[in-house]
This record gives C-alpha cells, structure tokens and sequence, in this order.
C-alpha cells in the first residue's frame, strides 16, 4: 500500500497499481471526467500511469496553469496527424512547446505556405472532434526503428537512434495515428479544445545545422478558452503596431544593414535619445556615489582565462588574433563582451582599505558578444551594445544593504519610464560553476532574506520568485522583469553577487586588523543592454514617448508664409529654454505637415497662422489628438519646460524646495 497526500492535506491509502485516473474517479466522478493529466511531488504524468509510490498528488484540469503545456502539446500532436492525412508523403520530424503556442517541422518536397494553414485547422478540427484517446505503449529499439523505416520516416528512425540506451522508447497512439514522443499528454484529442490556430510558415534546418535538409516548420498557438486566444492574438496585432523597427524607421531614429550584423546605425534623433537615457542614468549614479570609468575594449586572451569566460563564455565571444613581425606579437586579444574584469583592474590599481569600501564604480561600455544571424532581432537582439553597467566593491557585511540599495535604484528607474509591474527572479547555483558549495551556500542565503525584504518593502507590488539552475557560473543572481503596456514581459535588470571574480584576479582590501581580504564583487545593471531598453521602450510607448525622451519634442508649423517669421522667432525661444524644436515654414498644406509629423511621433506641434502672428499666440495641437488650443506663448512655454523637465531632475528640486 501507498499513502497519497492531497492538496488539502487529506491522506488516503491505496494499492501501488493505481492510476492517476482512478485516484481521481476515487474522488468524485465528475473531477474523473474533468480530469487531463495528474501531477506526483510535482511531476505530471499521464492519467493511465500507475502512482507506485507515496506522495503528494494532485489532479489537473484544463483550468490548471500547468495544463496548458499538454494542451499545446497535444495540439501539436493534433497538427501532425492533420499535415500527414492531407499531404500523404509528408514526413514528421519534431514538434516542441514553445512560449505562447508549439510548432512542428515537417519534410515534404514542398514547403507549406499560409494558404495551407486554413485548410489544415480544419483537419486538426475534425480530428479534435473525434475525441480518440491517447494511449501509451513502450516499443523495443529495433521495433520503432523497423516501424518507422517501413513507413518511410527516416528522421524518426534518427531520433530513435539519439535516445540513450537503457531509456524508454514511448509511443503514444491517437486513434490509427502514433508518434515518438516522451510525453505526458492528455486523455484524449477532445481535450485540446478548439482554442487554437496557426499562426505562421517558416523554413528550419534538421536539428539546426545547415549541412542537413531544410524542413517545413509551422507555428501555432493554443490556450485554454477562446477568450484567451484572442486576447493573444490582439496582443500580438498590437505588437505588431508598436514594432520598434517599423517605428525606428517611420521616426528616423536608426538602420540596420547586411555589412553590419547586428550592430545599430544611430541616426541624429535616435542618438539623442540614446543620449537622454545615458544623461538620465548619469544624474541618478551621480547622487549615488557611483564613479564612472571606462575599460579597454581589447584586452588579451590571458585575462579572460583568468576571468573564467574564456572557458565557460568563448563560444560567445569575437576574438583577435594579431601577427606582428615579432613572436612576441603573435598574441590572441578578445573585444570584451562585458566590463567586469577591467572593472577588477581599477579596483587592484593602488591598495585600498576597508575604508574605501563599498566603491561603485559604473561604466557605459561598448561590449560585443556573438549572436547566431538567425537570433538577431533589431535593437532587442544585437551583437555590439551598450551595457548601463557597474560594479559595487563591499564587505561580506556589507552586501546585503548594497544589493537593496540597487533594488531601489532599479524600481525607482523602471517607474520613471513608466513601468510599474515588476518581478523580481532570484537565480540559483547552475550546474556549470566556480567556487565551493560553501560559498554558494553562503552567498543563496543573503540574497534569499535580500528578496524577502524587497518583497515587503515593496507591500506586495513587486511579486518575486525563485529560478533553480540559472544563476551565473561565479554567482547567483536577481532578474529583474518588467511589463510592458500589452502584457509582454522583459527581464532587463540584474543584480549579481560574486565571491569568485575578485579571488581569481587577487584582489583584496586591507580590513581593519590588517588582515587582506578579497571583497564581494556585486555586478549590476538596470537598463541591462541600452539598444534592447531604448526598442523595449519605443514599443511600450507605441512612439509616443513622453516629452522628456522625445527627439524632437516641439514642431512650430505654419499655415501660410505670413507666419513664417514668426515660428523661426518661436523656436528660438523655445531652444532658448532647452527644448528640442525645429519650425517647418514648408510650402505646404497644414493638414499635409500635421500627418508627417505625427507620423514621426512628434509630441507637441504648435500651429502659427496670420493670426497667431499678430496676437502673438500659437495653437497647440497634441500627437494622437485631434484638438486645438489657443494659448499665448509664455503659458504654452512654461507647460512645456515642466512636462520636459527629467522625473528624477523634478524630484531633486522638490526635495531641494522642502529642505
């Protein structure tokens, strides 16, 4: 006999051979008929599995979060036996859950095309509909390989030959139709409901190398109910409005092109905005006690060896060799894909004392890491960036009050731009790492009561959680997660505490019984890559950035030459008093001017007529709205210094008017 545990803290007793599905009709009958998948001590399995052991169980519906992965699993299961009875000949490959929907790649003479995608959604309906149960079974190797020879699936006889001897060979069976798969899945077809559709086509190389064949890939998405479907898929027609590449071009802020993969051409507005970011980061750091410094952006092979990222990073990193005339010139340099070791050589120049600790220094370094062509994604995924980077020097004492002292200076930061659902991740030890357990130990427990504290100054707003295995190999780490305006998730900042770095370089400070200690490195960043937080930004404003970010933040636009002298006149004195303007006096309609510039997200324009012009007023017309008012210009210019005035600039004034 087993005990099971419930989610209630009930206990019940029943023989080893229970099923998940009669651990569930032993319930209540009806939760048997809602039931899709049942979960031991965590891990789901498929209802028919016996238990075999005591546990804490629990049985999954289609409501259940964790149901929602079987869902697109079997959706894409569902995907595959429809491809195969409409295209006879097709050959089926993989088909893995992803973020947000599955795909499965296909071998066929023909790649499919978004013309088939309807035709195929009607088939998945259809076979959907017919509600055949998924059963398992367990096949010998030689008897998968002969069964799927004969049906002329070479790439699964290659997958059959790539599980590792001694594991299970699984089948699941849904209706005539079976694949290779390791599961769970549900109950049946039935399940998977009608939540879902096709999304995309797109060609993919057999298990990504491009000496294999080319494969026919197809994307989908499913959910729960259809609500949430379409809520996905008007998020991703909103996404699809605020693309910062569509933006950057109708804004004029940067290019990419093919003689430069992955890194960015700024144009003039781009940069200034780029600029904006930097000033603002700058002010805050300032007041912070942070020192800005700036590393060599070569350095040689010997000090990334010393680093560990020559062993655990290489395959990421762009390296130099040089060939002098000279032996001694033939040496192997790397561009740096992060500041962290230069940031331990300032720190090593000239001793230092427990004194001077913490010491912050920060830098806006250049660094380069390699990105596969296929990865790269616009300002989101680049191969040369700009890191908003710093790292603090402290005493194990302390460590704990820095890494709080970063939290708030990163909340405070994503609020300004307009952020404010937050997550706050801490990662632990990866299986891939330097230094003792001891110190992992050590390190795990300050940041794990650093977390708790976060989440109860905060008063609940800022939710955090645990990811197991993925901290950095010299450390463990917070993520910091931010939401965008349509429910898109980013994770932007991090904080990184680190006993292994400064050991492996020798540094140390002098403590005050004399002793020499090495200090606690914390890496951090906020914005973490500049490029990826300015395209983040671009798309969560739709553009409309608010004025202190804007470019160009004011358009003094005429409506006939008559004005003409008076808008140069009005941009002046709209420079004069640090705003970014231009006056456009082209011969042209206003209504023309108005969609050009609005077009470009222009925040403010200021319409100037005959009239105005001997009034000496202006007509203020705002982007996105299609109302006009009349002001004079000292009103229209003090709203408009206040409202471009930075949000951490106003709060020092306040706070210097309430001193």
């Amino acid at each position: 006999m087993i005990e099971l545990v419930f989610p209630d803290g009930a206990a019940r007793p029943y023989d080893a051979s229970v099923s998940g599905r009669d651990v569930a009709a032993s319930i209540s009958k009806s939760l048997a008929k809602k039931a899709v998948a049942y979960a031991l001590d965590g891990e789901v399995r498929d209802l028919s599995d016996p238990v075999g052991r005591s546990g804490r169980v629990e049985i999954l519906t289609r409501d259940d979060p964790r149901a929602l992965t079987l869902i697109r699993h079997d959706a894409a299961h569902v995907l595959a036996e429809a491809v195969q009875e409409l295209f006879p000949g097709t050959q089926v490959t993989i088909g893995p859950v992803i973020e947000n929907g599955f795909y499965y790649d296909f071998h066929r003479n023909e790649p499919f095309t978004l013309d088939d995608l309807p035709k195929i959604e009607a088939k998945m309906r259809e076979i959907i509909a017919r509600d055949a149960p998924f059963t398992k079974e367990l096949w010998s190797r030689e008897e998968a390989k002969r069964v799927f020879a004969e049906k002329g699936e070479a790439f699964k006889v290659e997958l059959v030959d790539a599980i590792p001897a001694g594991e299970d060979l699984k089948i699941y069976r849904q209706g005539d139709w079976f694949d290779l798969c390791r599961g769970p899945h549900m109950a049946s077809t039935g399940q998977v409901g009608n939540a879902f559709k096709l999304m995309k086509v797109a060609g993919a190389y057999w298990r990504g190398d491009a000496k294999n064949p080319m494969l026919s890939r197809i994307y989908g998405t499913a959910w729960a109910n259809q609500a949430e479907l379409e809520q996905y898929v008007h998020m991703l027609e909103e996404a699809e409005k605020r693309d910062h590449r569509r933006l950057g071009r109708e804004m004029d802020l940067f290019h990419f092109q093919e003689e430069g993969p992955g890194v960015v051409f700024w144009h003039a507005k781009g940069w200034t905005i780029f600029q904006e970011l930097i000033a603002y980061m700058r002010r805050r750091l300032k007041r912070l006690g942070y020192q800005e410094v700036n590393g060599p952006q070569v350095l040689d092979k010997s000090l990334w060896e010393t680093s560990g990222h020559w062993g655990w990073y290489r395959e990421n990193m762009f390296a130099i060799r040089t060939a002098g005339e000279e032996a001694d010139d033939d040496r192997v340099f790397a561009l740096k894909p992060m500041n962290c070791p230069g940031h331990v050589q300032i720190f090593k120049h000239g001793l230092k004392s427990y004194r001077d600790l913490p010491l912050r220094l920060a830098e806006f370094g250049s660094v380069h890491r390699y990105e596969p062509s296929g990865a790269l994604h616009g300002l989101l995924r680049v191969r040369g960036f700009t890191q908003d980077d710093a790292h603090v020097f402290c005493t194990e004492a302390q460590m704990a009050e820095e890494c709080l002292k970063i939290n708030d200076l990163i909340l405070s930061t994503y609020e300004d731009f307009g952020f404010g659902e937050i997550v706050v991740k801490l990662s632990t030890r990866p299986e891939k790492r330097v230094g003792t357990d001891a110190m992992w130990d050590h390190a795990e427990a300050v940041m794990q009561d650093v977390l708790a504290e976060i989440e109860r100054r905060s008063g609940g707003r800022v939710k955090t959680s645990i990811n197991p295995g993925e901290g950095a190999f010299y450390g463990p780490k917070f993520e910091y997660v931010l939401r965008d305006a349509i429910g898109r998730d980013w994770q932007c900042g991090t904080t990184q505490v680190d006993f292994n770095l400064p050991e492996r370089f020798g540094a140390f400070y002098v403590d005050a019984d004399g002793s020499k200690k090495p200090p606690v490195m914390i890496h951090r960043a906020i914005c973490g890559s500049m490029e990826r937080f300015l395209g983040i930004l671009i798309e969560n404003h739709a553009g409309h950035l608010p004025l202190w970010l804007a470019p160009l933040q004011v358009v003094v636009a005429t409506i006939t030459s008559d004005a003409d002298d008076y808008a140069e006149k009005l941009v002046e004195t709209l420079l004069d008093a640090g705003l970014r303007a231009e006056a456009d006096v082209r011969n042209e309609k206003i209504n023309y001017k108005v969609r050009e510039h609005s077009l470009a997200k222009v925040p403010v324009m200021l319409v100037v007529g005959k009239r105005e012009a001997e009034e000496g007023t202006v007509s203020i017309r705002r982007l996105g709205s299609r109302d006009q008012q009349s002001a004079t210009l000292a009103e229209v210019l003090a709203a408009l210094v206040d409202e471009a005035t930075p949000p951490d600039v106003k709060r020092q004034r306040a706070a210097m008017a309430a001193a």
